[in-house]
């Protein structure tokens, strides 16, 4: 059996990010390392948790998904 693939929530709405997380949780296949709510927490957690995933919402206010995505 391979490891779970290790998650990333992104999102700015806590009740998007907590409902992902729930469902994803169900899934033996993958681990939620972190959950974050702005595109600068994002970067900094994406560099200390390595994960193999992001999920990434598109529209967030300051730094979109599209700006976390290209300086990562």
């Amino acid at each position: 059996m391979s490891p779970p693939i290790r998650i990333l929530i992104v999102d700015d709405h806590a009740v998007v990010r907590k409902g992902l997380a729930m469902v994803l949780r169900l899934e033996p296949d993958f681990e939620i390392v972190g959950e974050a709510g702005t595109g600068q927490e994002a970067l900094t957690l994406a560099e200390r948790l390595a994960p193999d995933g992001i999920l990434l919402d598109r529209m967030m206010p300051g730094m979109d998904g599209k700006a976390v995505a290209q300086t990562l």
